[in-house]
Protein backbone atom coordinates (compact mmCIF):
# COMPACT_ATOMS: atom_id res chain seq x y z
CA UNK A 1 0.00 0.00 0.00
CA UNK A 2 1.06 3.60 -0.94
CA UNK A 3 -0.62 6.29 0.43
CA UNK A 4 0.23 10.02 1.39
CA UNK A 5 -0.73 9.67 4.98
CA UNK A 6 0.68 9.45 8.32
CA UNK A 7 -0.76 5.80 10.52
CA UNK A 8 -3.68 4.91 9.01
CA UNK A 9 -5.39 5.11 12.05
CA UNK A 10 -5.27 8.84 12.58
CA UNK A 11 -6.18 9.41 9.07
CA UNK A 12 -10.19 10.74 9.36
CA UNK A 13 -9.00 12.87 12.25
CA UNK A 14 -6.12 14.52 10.11
CA UNK A 15 -8.66 14.70 6.93
CA UNK A 16 -10.75 16.94 8.58
CA UNK A 17 -7.88 18.95 10.22
CA UNK A 18 -6.90 19.42 6.85
CA UNK A 19 -10.34 20.50 5.06
CA UNK A 20 -10.63 22.99 8.09
CA UNK A 21 -7.25 24.45 7.44
CA UNK A 22 -7.88 24.92 3.73
CA UNK A 23 -11.49 26.17 3.92
CA UNK A 24 -11.19 28.01 7.07
CA UNK A 25 -13.19 30.85 5.05
CA UNK A 26 -16.49 28.56 4.69
CA UNK A 27 -16.36 26.26 7.31
CA UNK A 28 -14.66 25.10 10.34
CA UNK A 29 -14.41 21.88 12.60
CA UNK A 30 -17.21 21.89 15.43
CA UNK A 31 -14.63 21.36 18.66
CA UNK A 32 -13.95 17.84 19.96
CA UNK A 33 -16.12 16.18 17.08
CA UNK A 34 -15.95 14.61 13.49
CA UNK A 35 -18.41 17.70 12.01
CA UNK A 36 -17.97 20.21 10.22
CA UNK A 37 -20.21 23.24 10.36
CA UNK A 38 -20.93 26.22 7.64
CA UNK A 39 -19.77 29.76 8.84
CA UNK A 40 -22.36 31.40 7.27
CA UNK A 41 -24.64 33.55 9.28
CA UNK A 42 -27.45 32.03 11.02
CA UNK A 43 -30.84 33.37 9.27
CA UNK A 44 -33.56 31.34 10.88
CA UNK A 45 -33.74 28.79 8.12
CA UNK A 46 -34.06 25.18 8.13
CA UNK A 47 -30.59 23.48 8.71
CA UNK A 48 -29.85 20.67 6.42
CA UNK A 49 -26.87 17.92 7.39
CA UNK A 50 -25.49 15.32 5.77
CA UNK A 51 -22.87 12.86 6.38
CA UNK A 52 -21.30 9.01 6.11
CA UNK A 53 -18.57 7.05 6.45
CA UNK A 54 -15.28 8.97 5.26
CA UNK A 55 -13.42 8.32 2.35
CA UNK A 56 -16.07 9.52 -0.40
CA UNK A 57 -14.27 13.20 -0.42
CA UNK A 58 -15.15 15.38 -1.51
CA UNK A 59 -18.47 14.14 0.05
CA UNK A 60 -20.02 15.18 2.13
CA UNK A 61 -17.75 17.93 3.34
CA UNK A 62 -17.17 20.09 0.24
CA UNK A 63 -20.81 20.96 0.01
CA UNK A 64 -20.61 23.01 3.13
CA UNK A 65 -21.29 26.25 2.94
CA UNK A 66 -24.05 28.94 1.80
CA UNK A 67 -26.80 27.17 -0.12
CA UNK A 68 -26.08 23.58 0.62
CA UNK A 69 -25.33 21.82 3.80
CA UNK A 70 -24.96 23.54 7.16
CA UNK A 71 -23.19 20.42 8.58
CA UNK A 72 -21.21 17.38 7.82
CA UNK A 73 -20.39 14.72 9.80
CA UNK A 74 -17.44 12.43 8.97
CA UNK A 75 -17.83 8.82 10.26
CA UNK A 76 -14.64 6.14 10.01
CA UNK A 77 -13.36 5.24 6.72
CA UNK A 78 -16.62 3.09 5.06
CA UNK A 79 -18.18 3.30 8.59
CA UNK A 80 -21.28 5.11 9.73
CA UNK A 81 -20.73 7.57 11.79
CA UNK A 82 -22.19 7.90 15.38
CA UNK A 83 -25.37 9.41 16.78
CA UNK A 84 -23.52 11.05 19.59
CA UNK A 85 -21.50 12.48 16.21
CA UNK A 86 -24.48 13.32 14.48
CA UNK A 87 -26.43 14.92 17.01
CA UNK A 88 -24.07 17.86 17.52
CA UNK A 89 -24.17 18.29 13.76
CA UNK A 90 -28.41 18.61 14.35
CA UNK A 91 -27.31 21.04 17.16
CA UNK A 92 -24.88 22.81 15.44
CA UNK A 93 -27.29 23.62 11.98
CA UNK A 94 -30.41 24.07 13.85
CA UNK A 95 -31.08 28.15 13.61
CA UNK A 96 -34.71 27.72 15.10
CA UNK A 97 -36.76 25.91 12.00
CA UNK A 98 -35.97 22.84 12.43
CA UNK A 99 -33.16 20.32 10.68
CA UNK A 100 -33.75 17.98 7.75
CA UNK A 101 -31.28 15.29 7.72
CA UNK A 102 -30.43 13.50 3.93
CA UNK A 103 -29.34 9.63 5.04
CA UNK A 104 -27.98 7.39 2.54
CA UNK A 105 -29.39 4.15 2.37
CA UNK A 106 -26.93 1.98 4.33
CA UNK A 107 -28.14 -0.22 7.48
CA UNK A 108 -25.81 1.98 9.74
CA UNK A 109 -26.43 5.13 8.86
CA UNK A 110 -30.34 4.89 8.78
CA UNK A 111 -30.12 3.49 12.48
CA UNK A 112 -27.74 5.91 13.74
CA UNK A 113 -29.21 8.99 11.82
CA UNK A 114 -32.60 8.06 13.56
CA UNK A 115 -30.91 7.57 16.89
CA UNK A 116 -29.85 11.05 16.37
CA UNK A 117 -33.01 12.38 15.42
CA UNK A 118 -34.72 11.12 18.58
CA UNK A 119 -31.62 12.62 20.69
CA UNK A 120 -32.70 15.91 19.06
CA UNK A 121 -36.35 15.86 19.35
CA UNK A 122 -35.54 14.91 22.85
CA UNK A 123 -34.15 18.32 23.45
CA UNK A 124 -36.74 20.56 21.37
CA UNK A 125 -35.44 20.02 17.84
CA UNK A 126 -37.65 19.63 15.43
CA UNK A 127 -35.78 16.85 12.61
CA UNK A 128 -37.49 15.16 9.71
CA UNK A 129 -35.23 13.26 7.18
CA UNK A 130 -35.12 11.24 3.31
CA UNK A 131 -33.07 8.18 2.69
CA UNK A 132 -31.45 8.12 -0.81
CA UNK A 133 -31.49 5.06 -2.81
CA UNK A 134 -30.54 6.25 -6.28
CA UNK A 135 -28.38 3.30 -7.00
CA UNK A 136 -30.51 0.82 -9.89
CA UNK A 137 -27.74 -1.70 -9.87
CA UNK A 138 -28.73 -4.11 -7.44
CA UNK A 139 -31.61 -4.64 -4.84
CA UNK A 140 -31.05 -5.81 -1.19
CA UNK A 141 -27.47 -5.40 -1.26
CA UNK A 142 -24.84 -5.44 1.12
CA UNK A 143 -25.08 -3.48 4.22
CA UNK A 144 -28.84 -2.29 2.43
CA UNK A 145 -32.80 -2.99 2.18
CA UNK A 146 -33.33 -2.37 -1.02
CA UNK A 147 -31.14 0.06 -3.45
CA UNK A 148 -28.47 1.96 -2.32
CA UNK A 149 -27.58 5.51 -2.16
CA UNK A 150 -24.45 6.94 -3.88
CA UNK A 151 -23.94 9.82 -6.13
CA UNK A 152 -27.46 10.83 -6.81
CA UNK A 153 -27.00 12.46 -3.21
CA UNK A 154 -25.42 15.21 -4.40
CA UNK A 155 -28.40 16.43 -6.53
CA UNK A 156 -30.59 16.26 -3.27
CA UNK A 157 -28.42 18.51 -1.33
CA UNK A 158 -28.53 21.24 -3.99
CA UNK A 159 -32.12 21.36 -4.47
CA UNK A 160 -32.53 20.95 -0.96
CA UNK A 161 -29.91 23.42 0.07
CA UNK A 162 -31.34 25.78 -2.53
CA UNK A 163 -35.31 25.33 -0.95
CA UNK A 164 -33.99 25.95 2.35
CA UNK A 165 -32.13 29.30 1.52
CA UNK A 166 -35.03 30.27 -0.12
CA UNK A 167 -37.10 29.69 3.57
CA UNK A 168 -39.20 26.67 2.74
CA UNK A 169 -40.46 25.30 6.05
CA UNK A 170 -39.11 21.80 7.16
CA UNK A 171 -42.44 20.02 6.22
CA UNK A 172 -42.11 21.49 2.28
CA UNK A 173 -38.47 20.63 2.26
CA UNK A 174 -39.68 16.96 3.31
CA UNK A 175 -42.49 16.63 1.14
CA UNK A 176 -39.78 18.05 -1.75
CA UNK A 177 -37.17 15.36 -0.99
CA UNK A 178 -39.57 12.45 -0.79
CA UNK A 179 -40.56 13.73 -4.57
CA UNK A 180 -36.50 13.85 -5.45
CA UNK A 181 -35.45 10.64 -4.32
CA UNK A 182 -38.10 9.58 -6.84
CA UNK A 183 -36.54 10.70 -9.99
CA UNK A 184 -33.20 10.23 -8.95
CA UNK A 185 -30.94 6.86 -10.63
CA UNK A 186 -27.56 5.80 -10.49
CA UNK A 187 -25.34 2.65 -11.98
CA UNK A 188 -21.59 2.63 -11.87
CA UNK A 189 -19.11 0.00 -12.81
CA UNK A 190 -15.40 -0.47 -11.19
CA UNK A 191 -11.92 -1.08 -12.43
CA UNK A 192 -9.88 -1.67 -9.90
CA UNK A 193 -10.95 -2.29 -6.01
CA UNK A 194 -10.26 0.11 -3.27
CA UNK A 195 -8.25 0.38 -0.62
CA UNK A 196 -9.13 1.27 3.50
CA UNK A 197 -6.28 2.37 4.91
CA UNK A 198 -6.61 0.33 8.07
CA UNK A 199 -6.34 -3.07 5.99
CA UNK A 200 -3.88 -1.52 3.66
CA UNK A 201 -5.19 -3.85 0.65
CA UNK A 202 -7.89 -3.58 -1.80
CA UNK A 203 -11.39 -4.54 -0.66
CA UNK A 204 -11.43 -6.96 -3.90
CA UNK A 205 -8.86 -7.58 -7.02
CA UNK A 206 -9.79 -7.22 -10.99
CA UNK A 207 -7.56 -9.22 -13.40
CA UNK A 208 -5.60 -6.29 -15.82
CA UNK A 209 -8.44 -7.03 -18.58
CA UNK A 210 -11.46 -7.58 -16.04
CA UNK A 211 -14.24 -4.72 -14.74
CA UNK A 212 -17.56 -4.77 -13.03
CA UNK A 213 -20.74 -3.54 -13.49
CA UNK A 214 -22.25 -1.98 -10.57
CA UNK A 215 -19.75 -2.02 -7.78
CA UNK A 216 -20.90 -0.04 -4.56
CA UNK A 217 -18.82 3.11 -3.11
CA UNK A 218 -17.56 0.52 -0.83
CA UNK A 219 -16.81 -2.09 -2.61
CA UNK A 220 -19.81 -3.80 -2.35
CA UNK A 221 -20.53 -6.78 -4.88
CA UNK A 222 -22.22 -5.53 -8.89
CA UNK A 223 -23.64 -7.38 -10.91
CA UNK A 224 -21.70 -8.60 -13.50
CA UNK A 225 -18.11 -8.99 -14.67
CA UNK A 226 -16.86 -8.65 -17.83
CA UNK A 227 -13.32 -8.65 -20.20
CA UNK A 228 -12.80 -4.66 -21.11
CA UNK A 229 -14.87 -2.81 -23.29
CA UNK A 230 -14.05 0.53 -25.37
CA UNK A 231 -15.79 3.14 -23.58
CA UNK A 232 -19.26 3.35 -25.91
CA UNK A 233 -19.87 0.02 -25.08
CA UNK A 234 -20.10 0.75 -21.38
CA UNK A 235 -21.82 3.70 -21.78
CA UNK A 236 -24.57 2.31 -23.85
CA UNK A 237 -24.91 -0.72 -20.76
CA UNK A 238 -25.09 2.07 -17.78
CA UNK A 239 -27.50 4.56 -20.24
CA UNK A 240 -29.58 1.34 -20.75
CA UNK A 241 -30.37 0.65 -17.29
CA UNK A 242 -31.08 3.17 -16.17
CA UNK A 243 -33.52 4.66 -18.89
CA UNK A 244 -35.46 1.58 -17.70
CA UNK A 245 -36.19 2.82 -14.46
CA UNK A 246 -38.14 6.04 -16.28
CA UNK A 247 -41.21 7.03 -18.02
CA UNK A 248 -39.63 9.48 -20.82
CA UNK A 249 -42.04 11.76 -22.33
CA UNK A 250 -41.50 13.76 -25.54
CA UNK A 251 -40.88 17.29 -23.55
CA UNK A 252 -39.17 15.94 -20.72
CA UNK A 253 -36.06 17.17 -19.50
CA UNK A 254 -33.02 15.58 -17.50
CA UNK A 255 -30.00 16.48 -15.25
CA UNK A 256 -26.67 14.33 -15.69
CA UNK A 257 -23.55 13.79 -13.30
CA UNK A 258 -21.16 11.51 -14.46
CA UNK A 259 -18.89 11.06 -11.08
CA UNK A 260 -14.81 9.46 -10.75
CA UNK A 261 -14.88 7.13 -8.14
CA UNK A 262 -11.35 8.22 -6.95
CA UNK A 263 -8.96 7.08 -9.50
CA UNK A 264 -10.31 7.60 -13.17
CA UNK A 265 -8.35 10.47 -15.41
CA UNK A 266 -10.75 13.62 -15.93
CA UNK A 267 -9.34 12.54 -19.78
CA UNK A 268 -11.51 8.90 -19.40
CA UNK A 269 -14.60 10.75 -18.03
CA UNK A 270 -14.69 13.17 -20.85
CA UNK A 271 -14.56 10.12 -23.21
CA UNK A 272 -16.99 8.92 -21.40
CA UNK A 273 -19.25 11.35 -21.02
CA UNK A 274 -18.93 12.08 -24.78
CA UNK A 275 -20.12 8.37 -25.53
CA UNK A 276 -22.93 9.56 -23.22
CA UNK A 277 -24.45 12.51 -25.16
CA UNK A 278 -24.73 10.53 -28.32
CA UNK A 279 -26.10 7.77 -27.15
CA UNK A 280 -28.61 10.31 -24.80
CA UNK A 281 -29.26 12.49 -28.13
CA UNK A 282 -30.21 9.23 -30.31
CA UNK A 283 -32.59 8.71 -27.79
CA UNK A 284 -34.07 11.94 -28.07
CA UNK A 285 -32.93 12.59 -24.21
CA UNK A 286 -32.87 16.34 -23.27
CA UNK A 287 -30.15 16.82 -21.24
CA UNK A 288 -30.23 20.58 -19.84
CA UNK A 289 -27.99 20.14 -16.66
CA UNK A 290 -24.48 18.39 -16.89
CA UNK A 291 -21.83 18.08 -14.12
CA UNK A 292 -18.85 16.01 -14.42
CA UNK A 293 -15.97 15.03 -11.94
CA UNK A 294 -14.87 13.53 -8.78
CA UNK A 295 -17.90 14.34 -6.19
CA UNK A 296 -18.62 11.19 -4.45
CA UNK A 297 -15.61 8.72 -4.78
CA UNK A 298 -14.43 5.44 -3.28
CA UNK A 299 -11.06 6.37 -2.04
CA UNK A 300 -9.04 5.17 -4.72
CA UNK A 301 -11.44 3.26 -6.62
CA UNK A 302 -11.23 3.31 -10.87
CA UNK A 303 -14.26 3.84 -11.87
CA UNK A 304 -17.24 5.94 -12.54
CA UNK A 305 -21.01 5.98 -12.32
CA UNK A 306 -23.83 8.07 -13.91
CA UNK A 307 -26.41 9.80 -12.45
CA UNK A 308 -29.94 10.64 -14.72
CA UNK A 309 -32.69 13.05 -12.51
CA UNK A 310 -35.79 14.18 -14.11
CA UNK A 311 -36.20 17.06 -13.94
CA UNK A 312 -39.28 18.38 -12.38
CA UNK A 313 -40.39 22.54 -11.90
CA UNK A 314 -37.76 25.01 -10.25
CA UNK A 315 -35.49 22.04 -9.99
CA UNK A 316 -33.42 23.23 -13.00
CA UNK A 317 -33.54 26.78 -11.36
CA UNK A 318 -32.02 25.13 -7.88
CA UNK A 319 -29.35 23.36 -9.56
CA UNK A 320 -28.05 26.45 -11.02
CA UNK A 321 -28.51 28.48 -8.07
CA UNK A 322 -24.75 29.91 -6.72
CA UNK A 323 -23.28 28.30 -3.54
CA UNK A 324 -20.21 28.92 -2.06
CA UNK A 325 -18.80 25.42 -1.11
CA UNK A 326 -15.74 23.76 -1.20
CA UNK A 327 -16.55 21.02 -4.03
CA UNK A 328 -19.81 22.31 -6.02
Amino acid sequence: MKKIINQPTDVVNEMIEGIGFVHSDLLERLDGYDVLVRKAEKKGRVGLISGGGSGHEPSHAGFVGEGMLSAAVCGAVFTSPTPDQILEAIKAADEGAGVFMVIKNYSGDIMNFEMAQELAELEGIEVASVVVDDDVAVEDSLYTQGRRGVAGTLFVHKILGHAAREGKSLSDIKALADDLVKNIKTIGLALSGATVPEVGKPGFVLADDEFEYGVGIHGEPGYRKEKMQPSKELAKELVDKLLVDFEVTEDQEFALLINGLGATPLMEQYVFAHDVANLLADKGIKVVYKKLGNYMTAIDMAGLSLTLMKLEADWLEALNSPVNTPAW
